[in-house]
């Protein structure tokens, strides 16, 4: 058996025909969009281009798009530049206890700096009511900040039901969509928002490359100053390839058949490893999680321990979110929705892709009741 990856939700293998798309902005079309030569106007058609098939995609306008270096500087761009550029309306932002590190250390950063942060409950689920949304905001209130599939337990939250309550009172609404496009629907006039959090390596993409849909009108301005680029909205020369291969992974992810495809050993993973005796599943069931996470929590043992001999049966797997790979402090996601300290501990993330195939999901299925029947004779719990 070869090496299984089932932690496309830190990142996951670019796809063949991304790179294609891309090798020829490295080695021939390699001029800077802002040039006006020949080789600026390629590489500024290419820019264009794939600018246009990423707001289609969400039913945005292009202008509406502006290119980042990946979801952490979306957020951090969105909350940071809100919150200053509306503080005539008020200092109040909201979000929940559930959201990416970047997130919560954005807004710990903002109330710092003088704002007023609410951090919405969510069920055992995962899922924010909105009715604590509506009474959470106040006269004050700027923006409202949720993410929408959920990177650790895959909860996919209701972003009509709270874009309505946004809209209601005036507050712009914001997601961290990262987990979530092109696995579910993202329609940013459907769903009332007003700004969207994107990123390509999630999605068999590159790293380094994002996007932030900004609808017009919306009283922001640049965080990053520089040279005036993406509508002077974030200076810094375009990453051409890395952008050309965005958009590539965006059209190759929007076929349904994938989804299918996840959906279906995602179910055939859950089924499976909830067989083994003293296991629950982390966050929701059915259509109300993406189609491609599996969270489980291993009672008596720790996660850390199942992921170390996963590893050496070929097994890639994960505790959390990879950008707090570094602590070995308790998911803050998982205490969130109510499981203690050492329930948090002794929980393990398999998250999939459109490349894993059965025989992948079999042999982890095979492996996995040994692992934990092994560290269970272990454990002194």
């Amino acid at each position: 058996m070869k090496y299984v990856y089932l932690d496309n939700a830190a990142t996951t293998m670019p796809d063949p025909k991304v790179l294609k798309v891309m090798m020829p902005y490295y080695t021939e079309k390699y001029g800077n969009a802002s040039s006006t030569h020949t080789k600026g106007r390629e590489a500024k058609e290419a820019l264009e281009r794939a600018r246009k098939t990423i707001a289609k995609s969400i039913g945005a306008k292009p202008e509406e798009i502006v290119f980042t270096s990946g979801g952490t500087e979306s957020n951090n761009f969105t909350l940071k530049s809100i919150a200053f550029n509306n503080k005539d309306k008020g200092n109040h932002i909201i979000t929940t206890k559930i959201e990416h590190e970047c997130v919560l250390q954005s807004c710990h950063w903002l109330e710092k700096q003088g704002f007023e942060v609410t951090y919405l409950d969510v069920d055992k689920e995962g899922f924010v009511n909105p009715e604590d949304l509506e009474k959470a905001i106040k006269d004050k209130t700027i923006l409202v900040s949720v993410i929408h599939g959920n990177n650790e337990i895959g909860t996919t939250q209701d972003l009509k039901a709270l874009g309505e309550v946004c809209k209601k009172h005036n507050v712009y609404f914001h997601t961290d969509a990262c987990q979530s496009y092109t696995k579910t629907e993202l329609n940013v006039n459907k769903q009332n928002l007003d700004l969207v959090t994107l990123n390509a390596h999630k999605i068999h993409g590159p790293k380094g490359v994002g996007a932030l849909y900004i609808r017009k009108g919306v009283n922001i301005s640049a965080w990053q100053h520089g040279g005036g680029h993406e509508r002077n909205l974030r200076s810094g020369t375009e990453n051409i390839h890395g952008i050309v291969g965005f958009a590539e992974a965006v059209k190759q992810g929007m076929n349904k058949k994938h989804i299918k495809h996840m959906t279906k050993l995602k179910d055939k993973l859950i089924k499976g490893v909830l067989e083994i005796s003293e296991v629950e599943l982390n966050g929701p069931t059915g259509d109300k999680r993406l189609c491609n996470n599996a969270n489980f929590y291993f009672k008596r043992i720790e996660g850390e321990a199942i992921g170390g001999y996963l590893d050496l049966k070929g097994i890639a797997s994960s505790t959390g979110s990879a950008c707090s790979a570094h602590t070995l402090e308790p998911s803050h996601v998982l205490q969130a929705i109510g499981r203690r300290k050492e329930e948090a501990n002794g929980s393990l993330r398999l998250s999939i892709s459109r490349f894993t195939t059965e025989q992948e999901i079999d042999y982890v299925l095979k492996v996995l009741p040994g692992i934990v029947k092994k560290l269970r004779l272990m454990s002194p719990l």
